[in-house]
């Protein structure tokens, strides 16, 4: 065999070993993209299933707000003097100009203001003035810190502790009611909101009865 012929066939035997080097890299790239293709299918079909899992179990720690009584008032309107409501406590309608300043009370708050503080996305808290102390301090740590209003009630409610929101209202007779929670979370600044992120301070506090 001449010297040519066999610069050409080493050459050939070279190449050949090449693609076939190549052509192992490839499968050997293939089937890492393959792996992480499917490795990243199962991280998103766990990180899915974490969320699913995570929104039953904080519906299931909020509690069935099914409960919760709906009405329909239109917000903006301002009058003077007392109102003599439908609801007790009230969830919606007519109210004074100025606003309560929300927090925790130790003193009934006026309606009219209340209310106003409702139409701001508040949620408001009313418990039976002979309601145990220790259960007054579990509502006060279940608040967050803006948009709620807790207070004792001096009227007549439906139960021991009322829930309510702008045209929403919910009744409990346990301060570890998981409702109250979810409540909260449903209904501060929800989209029941006639005025949502209109203030929650700069409004009236009724002298001697703000603890917070």
């Amino acid at each position: 065999m001449s010297s040519k012929k066999k610069s050409v066939s080493a050459r050939d035997e070279k190449l050949a070993a090449a693609r076939k080097q190549q052509q192992a890299s490839e499968r050997r790239r293939s089937a890492l993209i393959a792996g992480a293709a499917g490795l990243a299918i199962v991280i998103i079909a766990a990180a899915v299933t974490w969320a699913i899992l995570g929104e039953r179990d904080e519906r299931q720690a909020a509690g069935d707000l099914s409960g919760v009584k709906t009405f329909d008032y239109n917000g903006g309107n301002h009058v003077d003097g007392k109102i003599d409501y439908k609801e007790s406590p009230p969830v919606g309608g007519e109210h004074n100009a100025v606003w309560l300043n929300c927090g925790t009370y130790d003193e009934p708050v006026p309606n009219e203001h209340a209310v106003h503080a409702l139409e701001h996305g508040a949620v408001w808290i009313t418990y039976d003035p002979e309601l145990p102390e220790a259960d007054v301090k579990k509502l006060d740590d279940a608040l967050p810190d803006t948009y709620t209003v807790l207070s004792p009630y001096e009227g007549k409610m439906p139960s021991k502790i009322v829930l309510s929101a702008w045209d929403h209202q919910l009744s409990v007779d346990s301060a570890d009611d998981p409702r109250i929670k979810g409540f909260i979370k449903e209904y501060r600044q929800g989209e029941q909101t006639p005025e949502p992120g209109a203030a929650c301070t700069g409004g009236v506090t009724p002298e001697t009865s703000l603890v917070k």
